[in-house]
């Protein structure tokens, strides 16, 4: 048998993307015919990798990672939620969170392209090793960096992930990360879309404003009203949105007496100095992606069928 170098196999792991072992294995059952090798793996690993590329991954996990001043969040997903119990799987999200603060790359086909901060070849390469150990599609949908002081908090087993923003003078102070914590809190328990009002961007106001005005029109009470009357009574109406969309404006969760933001005003008071929350980033596992409803009866009638 042909002695398998160790430099061959890497030069196999990146033409192909495939796994360490499968390129070793392959190496062997082709006795070192580097192309037999090639063609080996596609017959058998290749194939099934494109078996799995038509699969629905939406379940998988939402995980954080802090390293000095420089928070990062990723969602990686699996097409079942066993995977996120995984401690493969999980070790591999937390690498890929360092591998993103350590390289901040621009976008997730950037990040496929950088090298594992811990361990060998590309994300890309590490992607289709762990969908060959776990034996699952998995995918990297996407992730954010945030610099500065903030607060993190993950929901569940990786369901939800929320990071909170924060320019203050107080944040070595007692006080500041349970403040901090709360915010984080509020938003992984409420749906918030926007900081504050000035957030909000004008189309949406306008979308909003145009069916508060056909909703008064088709109220006998308001259809005869002069629309500059509609309009103001539209602004108060609006109020009602801010509140419930609005970060800053929402009643805060544990006193809701208080709005977020009379809520941060009040403990920066206390601890003598500035709490100023300038951004949240909130990601939910398999938002937005379409699930596949699997009709039981007709995968038992399959199964049956042979």
């Amino acid at each position: 048998m042909a002695e398998i170098s160790a430099k061959a196999v890497a030069e196999l792991r990146k033409q192909t993307g495939c796994g360490m072992m499968d390129c070793k294995n392959a190496l062997k059952d082709a006795n070192g015919d580097f192309e037999a090798a090639v063609k080996l793996l596609r017959e058998k690993g290749m194939a099934a990798t494109a078996k799995k590329a038509d699969r629905i991954a939406a379940e998988g996990l939402v995980d954080i990672m802090t390293i000095g001043d420089v928070t990062a969040m990723v969602e990686v997903n699996s097409e079942t939620d066993f995977v996120a119990k995984n401690a493969i799987f999980q070790e591999f999200v937390k690498n890929v969170l360092k591998t993103v603060i350590v390289n901040k790359p621009a976008d997730v086909e950037a990040l496929l392209a950088c090298k594992m901060a811990d361990g060998e070849g590309t994300v890309a390469e590490a992607l289709t090793e762990h969908t060959y150990k776990i034996g699952e599609k998995l995918s990297i949908r996407r992730f954010v960096i945030v610099d500065g002081v903030v607060s993190t908090y993950i929901h569940g087993l990786g369901n939800t992930g929320v990071i909170i923003n924060f320019e203050t003078d107080v944040a070595e102070k007692d006080g500041f990360a349970e403040c901090a914590k709360n915010i984080a809190l509020q938003v992984a328990a409420m749906s918030v879309a926007y900081l504050d009002k000035e957030s909000v961007p004008a189309s949406v106001l306008a979308e909003e404003k145009s069916i508060l005005i056909k909703q008064m029109q088709q109220d006998p009470k308001m259809a005869n009203k002069p629309e500059q009357v509609l309009a103001k009574i539209v602004e108060g109406k609006l109020g009602k949105f801010y509140e419930n969309n609005c970060l800053l404006e929402q009643a805060y969760v544990k006193d809701d007496s208080l709005s977020v933001a009379k809520y941060v005003a009040g403990v920066a008071k206390e601890l003598g100095g500035s709490i100023k929350v300038i951004g949240f980033v909130r990601y939910d596992k398999g938002e937005g992606i379409e699930k596949r409803e699997d009709d039981l009866a007709a995968e038992v009638a399959k199964m049956v069928q042979g």
